[in-house]
């Protein structure tokens, strides 16, 4: 369920401690003019994650699985990831997640084994709000048998469980769904989803990408089989990880050297990847443990209860950006896709894609961009969709995105500088 907004969501002074952790992200220092507005394409990461980084690059960066002490190190650091990633998501045990490059890799890794065992249940559910790599992924399975239902979001930006259900049966293999849109940032019902999908019989693969810095992913209470994530959106480094329900990840055909054992995490990080980042991740996590300790200290509070506390405060902080940011761009004309009610906002997350009439999506990009705002323009990795809207591949839309380091004083600052950009008043850098 959708839980309503709090009381400290109406309070727009608000007890977030929104400045004190701004401050902790060296690119928001540096730039302190600037507005990062495209934090969909990936967001800022804080000094301690930084530190992670650097710290293992100086004295792990060598190869796992050796014989001394700097080997031994990155197996350590590994395994600590392993830990901190599987409370975040809430797994059953921390062999359940996988590091690797990206979460399109790892769709793709699941997709390959899940097309070689179709059999009869071969039916798979795609929605037209997800991102293309948890769409073409699965359509790429038609070559082996695959049947393709699509579950459609209806004209009110959502997806409803309702139109799901029957789409459901004896044939149904798996449902890949999305937790929140990343175009236009409406958050799904998953728990619902896992509990349609359970009851016919069928997997769920879940994209959490975008739904990882707004809210608390649970894959238990989801009932979910796999789901993706990646460092990058998520206060860390380019980096994504697989988690997939134990049982689920033995059964599913990877490949992999004969040397590999056949058992997660083995069989699915198959060869090198950025160890570096994945020591940015761990760090991330314990970014998050912080906030809820800030915002709801409690003596002997554990690990996964900081992350549920950090991510309710940004939850309720974030509505306030979204309500804010929807006025803002109904006050200059904006037509906003998805869901444009302002008093809606615990059904969305603060990424909001809309066009403006009389300028191109790439005209407005480009002269905001020179004027200190970073946005971005286009199809939105969501060409399903865009058609879906109404709009074409060629200019598509345009998209804010927003998270827990923004302000409301930034939202003001942007509504300010659109006003003069498509009244034609020029796109000379906002002064800080």
């Amino acid at each position: 369920m959708l839980e309503p907004v709090s009381d400290y969501a109406l309070n727009l002074s608000g007890d977030f401690p929104v400045h004190a952790l701004r401050a902790q992200f060296p690119a928001l220092q540096k730039n302190a003019d600037f507005i990062f507005l495209e934090n969909a394409g990936g967001s800022q990461i804080p000094q301690s994650v930084v530190d992670a980084v650097v710290r293992h690059l100086v004295d792990f960066n060598v190869q796992r699985m050796a014989k001394y002490p700097h080997s031994a190190g990155v197996d350590r650091n590994l395994a600590e990831a392993r830990e901190s990633v599987a409370i975040l998501v809430n797994a059953y045990r921390p062999e359940e997640i996988s590091f690797g490059i990206n979460a399109t890799s790892f769709i793709r890794l699941v997709s390959l084994g899940i097309g070689k065992t179709l059999g009869d249940r071969n039916e798979i559910v795609v929605t037209d709000i997800d991102h293309d790599a948890n769409i073409s992924t699965w359509t790429a399975l038609e070559e082996y048998g695959a049947k393709i239902v699509w579950w459609r979001m209806r004209d009110d930006g959502a997806l409803h469980v309702g139109d799901l259900i029957p789409l459901l049966n004896s044939k149904t293999r798996l449902v890949a769904c999305t937790a929140t849109a990343h175009s236009i940032g409406t958050i799904v019902d998953v728990a619902a989803v896992g509990a349609a999908a359970k009851a016919a019989g069928a997997e769920l693969f879940v994209d959490a990408v975008h739904f990882g810095p707004h809210g608390l992913i649970d894959v238990q209470a989801w009932n979910c089989d796999y789901a993706v994530c990646s460092g990058y959106k998520n206060f860390a480094p380019h980096m994504g990880f697989l988690w997939g329900r134990y049982d689920a990840l033995c059964a599913l055909p990877t490949f992999r050297e004969d040397f590999i054992p056949d058992m997660p995490p083995y069989k699915i990080e198959v060869g090198t990847f950025p160890y570096e980042n994945v020591a940015g991740m761990n760090a991330a996590v314990k970014y998050l443990e912080s906030i809820g300790r800030r915002v709801a200290p409690c003596e002997g509070q554990s690990r996964r209860a900081s992350i549920a506390a950090a991510m309710r405060a940004i939850r309720d902080y974030e509505r306030l950006l979204s309500r804010e940011m929807i006025l803002a761009l109904k006050r200059q004309g904006a037509t906003i896709y998805g869901i444009s009610d302002e008093n809606a906002v615990e059904k969305r997350v603060p990424t909001i894609c809309f066009t403006l009439e009389g300028i191109t999506p790439q005209d407005f990009a480009t002269l905001m961009g020179r004027a200190g705002v970073g946005l971005r323009d286009g199809h939105l990795f969501a060409p399903r969709l865009m058609k879906r809207l109404g709009l074409s591949m060629e200019t598509g839309a345009i998209r804010v995105s927003l998270v827990h380091y923004n302000t409301i004083e930034e939202i003001h600052r942007f509504e300010h500088i659109v006003e003069r950009v498509i009244t034609g008043g020029g796109s000379h850098r906002e002064a800080p």
